[in-house]
């Protein structure tokens, strides 16, 4: 017998996901299909009266829900497989990426009056949750909370209204990403602070962060470009999807080396699903380069997003911006090839040049791009670190960063000045 899940876009009941002899399936409502508004829920599932299988259905679904150790973790807590997205949905699915909500046949999802449901908390119970989540990630089968949001780092999902911080309950919507620090590596709290402040300021329009210090404890709080108030003052959902699930491509070949999407398929996205493509063409360029230059090498296709507004696209804030090229113990491997290169210590000229041609930008407007982004950026990587607005001086790990920039940014513009000489034998983190 199938199992299902009825699925909601906004405040929308769109379809069900179903489990039918432990497959996957999704079928658009015929109400919905009626609908002339009727949006799509993926740009890899488009609206149609038959159902998706598993191998179609899954990319979406199983993109919202965390991994590794996580997923095993929150398995665990429910007594299912790490394998079963289906009941990893019916657990933790009621406020994922985007504006979709997971609800047993019957539930409806809670009125924009009902939807401001927090439970505020204290410094020492966010103390507390800080402890619990690398052993309860998503605070899984807490009351009244079901919050799911992929990836392989401890995250959660909160509101804050600039003075308090607190957990969305029974459906309400979050206006926050909390992020605590990666104990296995040094000061990732501030390590991501600056480079999305950086990315800030070299006008990039990353997703807005803040780093907080509660009772001595660090973590980043990170605005949901997802989550807007209305008129009302009542928070709503925007919807949102990764270029894995757009390209209908499942979570765990998110890595180029593993069969997952490269660059060439990333524009591709772009290019036809946003209207006018050319600025956001231009916009996720600039991604690729400043991840590049700050050691971001973790940039894989989960990590770059499109962001819905009715039936068009835009590409979404730039988020999840990490410098993991200063730790040592992280691969030097970049996810996407730059031109045939996985290391960007061997990414001379040419490799520029392929992939500026590969993504259907000319030679001399990408190089002319790359060198600009290359020289603005470390002067103003060390304004940024030395700002007292900021608190990022006296970091050591921001001086890595700032460090491994100036020598990025330094070979790149070295390189691209005298293209007819490519320098193999030079060396950089």
């Amino acid at each position: 017998m199938a199992r299902e899940l009825e699925v909601w876009l906004f405040a929308e009941r769109i379809g069900t996901l179903a489990l039918i002899e432990d497959r996957l399936n999704f079928r658009y409502s015929p109400d919905w299909l009626s609908r002339p508004d009727a949006a799509t829920l993926s740009s890899s599932l488009h609206l149609q009266a038959e159902s998706f299988d598993d191998h179609h259905t899954r990319p979406f679904f199983g993109g919202l829900l965390p991994e590794g150790q996580l997923r095993r973790l929150i398995a665990q807590q429910f007594q299912v497989s790490s394998q079963n997205d289906f009941a990893l949905l019916d657990h933790i699915g009621g406020e994922c990426a985007g504006a979709v909500t997971l609800l047993e046949p019957g539930q409806s999802l809670s009125s924009p009056g009902q939807g401001d449901d927090v439970q505020w908390l204290s410094e020492e119970e966010i103390v507390a949750i800080l402890d619990e989540l690398p052993h309860r990630p998503m605070l899984a089968g807490k009351d009244g909370v079901r919050l799911s949001l992929a990836g392989t780092q401890d995250k959660l999902p909160v509101v804050s209204d600039g003075a308090r911080i607190g957990l969305p309950r029974n459906g309400s919507p979050s206006s926050h990403i909390l992020k605590p620090a990666i104990r296995t590596l040094m000061d990732t709290v501030t390590n991501e602070g600056f480079c999305l402040a950086l990315a800030e300021a070299m006008q990039l329009k990353p997703a807005k962060s803040q780093v907080h210090s509660v009772l001595g404890r660090q973590f980043l709080l990170i605005e949901r470009y997802d989550r807007v108030v209305d008129a009302q003052g009542q928070r709503q959902r925007l919807h949102q999807e990764d270029f894995c699930q757009a390209l209908g491509v499942v979570p765990e070949m998110k890595y180029q080396n593993e069969g997952g999407p490269d660059l060439v398929q990333c524009f591709d996205l772009v290019r036809r699903i946003t209207r006018p493509s050319a600025p956001q063409i231009l916009r996720l360029f600039d991604y690729v380069i400043f991840n590049a230059l700050i050691g971001n090498h973790d940039a894989h296709a989960k990590n770059f997003s499109l962001l819905y507004a009715g039936k068009s696209a835009i590409l979404a804030p730039f988020y999840d911006v990490l410098s993991t090229a200063i730790y040592p113990t992280l691969t030097p491997k970049m996810a996407m090839k730059i031109g045939s290169k996985y290391k960007f210590s061997e990414v001379q000229t040419r490799h520029w040049d392929q992939f500026s041609e590969a993504v259907g930008l000319g030679k001399a407007q990408a190089r002319k791009r790359i060198l600009a982004l290359a020289k603005s950026m470390p002067p103003t990587a060390r304004e940024l670190q030395s700002s007292r607005e900021h608190g990022f001086a006296g970091h050591a790990v921001v001086e890595q960063i700032v460090i491994l920039i100036e020598q990025r940014c330094a070979l790149t513009v070295r390189r691209l000045s005298a293209p007819a000489a490519d320098m193999e034998d030079e060396t950089v983190l």
